[in-house]
């Protein structure tokens, strides 16, 4: 007993040890060189033992500061508390260089890469002003309606007010979206500590030819420090002097569409471009009448979501299909906008066998390499299974109705001698019903009021899985098919599909069924039945 006692006391330590963990993540892995960065080294232990050890650091980086802040876990023990560790960086060079993995007792971080170019500030010497703004591109050049990053620095070496702003970026040729909120870090520039505030654009041009990025102004109150007559600091939000600076204005050469780009097919200038599907259940699964959703995914780096274009398909025979509305969305990261879009679909076979899905193919232009790409996904053939339920409706084909040509011909002669006996027959009925009164005889028999009123008030109360139910009881009481009366009458058939949608749905549509209550009740008589209802109102030929 003791020892199975220990065994699991083993067992919960390890469980426990193991599930705490180590973690390390910075504010951005592309920098220039003299500017500072934060790493963050979060522990999930609530007792951790001491602190990260920070020596494999000195190598690359200078350790400017380091802060300590414990985050306690969520009530009821749901989710466990955290330490994190806020340590602020410098490259000590340019280059590719790369945070170690730090050790923390027995457990270790990752190792994190960073890109740390030259300073293109600390080349310009007249750039000493206290407040200055450096603007870039990410490329002089780009395609008309392709994505081109605009990175807005403002440096600042004296104390500013919050009260700072910057002209809004606007632009008559081109469209431009944020990317991301400010970022605040600090760098040297000619061996002086700078604040930098970053922010950073993407800029989708709509013309080609010669476009101008026009300068952003920049304005701020600087913080005073000279005292004033009494020897106190001043004392209020404008107690320091006015500064006002503008950005360089940049040139950007916009080149038009390629030749040899079809004239038929979207414009899709991206960096890189990846088309998924996914489904629900697996399309082995597939049966006849069952509803199949598919899910296609569209990712773009360098395009936001608008642009990129509808996935539908060509109709498939044998295939009933019902989208849902797409679902657009643009997410800013280091390199620009990464564009998706996300289309979902209920597939319904209306037959079992082999049915083929065609390849979904999308062209778009790779900026990265300038040079024609295509994605797809490959045909797929889905394999129906014979649905059981759906198996009894289904008419029987006309080739195994048709007999062979000597049971045609017992079959003609015996038709024929039916109907001599039954001429005879009649006309002797004939000739007795002249002497007897006429008696009206009652109607034939029609569906049962009772399902035709269970139909009507669960298309009031729009009850999808109820109308259906009153439709099928309803439609077995008719004298032809529930598809026979909607190949006939285009507004039932309308309303079906609206019905089926509805049901196959997978994010359930709202559905109204007044329009299919309608059409059951305008729902014109077929021939037979007219002929049938005719007769059923006529005095009876031969009255008893």
């Amino acid at each position: 007993m003791n020892r199975l006692l220990c065994t699991l006391l083993l067992c919960l330590l390890a469980w426990t040890v193991q599930g705490e963990e180590l973690t390390a993540r910075v504010d951005r892995t592309r920098l220039d060189a003299g500017e500072t960065l934060e790493l963050t080294l979060e522990s999930t232990d609530p007792a951790p033992p001491g602190k990260p050890d920070l020596g494999p650091l000195e190598a690359h980086f200078e350790v400017l500061g380091t802060r300590q802040v414990n985050r306690p876990g969520g009530t009821g023990g749901e989710s466990p508390g955290t330490i994190q560790w806020l340590v602020t960086l410098q490259p000590r060079h340019p280059g590719q260089l790369t945070i170690p993995p730090l050790r923390l007792g027995d457990r270790q971080t990752q190792a994190i890469v960073l890109h740390v170019r030259e300073s293109e500030v600390d080349s310009d010497p007249a750039r000493l002003a206290p407040v200055f703004i450096d603007a870039s591109l990410d490329r002089e050049s780009t395609y008309v309606q392709a994505q081109v990053v605009l990175t807005l620095r403002i440096y600042h070496s004296v104390s500013l007010y919050d009260d700072s702003s910057l002209s809004p970026l606007q632009m008559a040729d081109a469209r431009i979206e944020a990317l991301g909120a400010p970022r605040t870090y600090e760098t040297s520039v000619n061996g002086v500590r700078h604040g930098v505030i970053e922010m950073r654009y993407a800029v989708f041009p709509q013309r080609s030819g010669q476009l101008l990025i026009p300068a952003q102004a920049f304005t701020a109150t600087e913080v005073s420090r000279l005292p004033d007559r009494d020897g106190l600091l001043p004392f209020g939000p404008h107690s320091g002097r006015q500064i006002r600076v503008e950005s360089p204005a940049i040139p950007l050469t916009v080149k038009a569409k390629p030749a040899e780009y079809p004239a038929d097919a979207p414009w899709l200038p991206a960096r890189s471009l990846v088309l998924n599907e996914s489904w629900s259940p697996a399309p082995e699964q597939a049966r006849a009448g069952e509803s199949l959703t598919r899910h296609l995914t569209l990712r773009a780096d360098g395009l936001s979501g608008a642009q990129l274009p509808p996935l539908a398909g060509p109709p498939v025979e044998g295939l009933r299909r019902y989208p849902e509305q797409p679902q657009l969305a643009s997410q800013a990261g280091e390199r620009g906008l990464i564009g998706s879009r996300e289309e979902r679909e209920a597939l319904v076979p209306t037959r079992d066998g082999r049915i083929e899905l065609p390849a979904q193919e999308v062209l778009w232009w790779n900026t990265a390499h300038d040079r024609l790409e295509r994605t797809r996904l490959p045909a797929r053939t889905l394999t129906v299974a014979e649905n059981p339920a759906l198996a009894e409706e289904q008419p029987q084909p006309i080739a195994a109705l048709r007999p062979p040509p000597w049971q045609a011909l017992w079959a003609w002669q015996l038709a024929s001698s039916l109907l001599f006996c039954t001429t005879l027959l009649g006309f002797a009925l004939w000739w007795r019903a002249r002497r007897q009164p006429a008696v009206l005889r009652s109607a034939a028999g029609w569906p049962s009021p009772r399902l035709l009123d269970d139909l009507r008030r669960a298309c009031q109360a729009n009850d999808t899985q109820a109308t259906r139910q009153a439709l099928d009881a309803w439609a077995r009481q008719q004298p032809e098919t529930l598809a026979a009366m909607a190949a006939r009458f285009v507004p039932l058939s309308d309303a079906l599909d609206g019905l089926n949608g509805a049901l196959y749905s997978e994010s359930g549509q709202r559905w109204q069924g007044e329009d299919l209550w309608q059409a059951i009740r305008d729902l014109p008589p077929a021939q037979d039945a007219d002929t049938a209802r005719e007769r059923s109102q006529l005095p009876p030929l031969y009255p008893r």
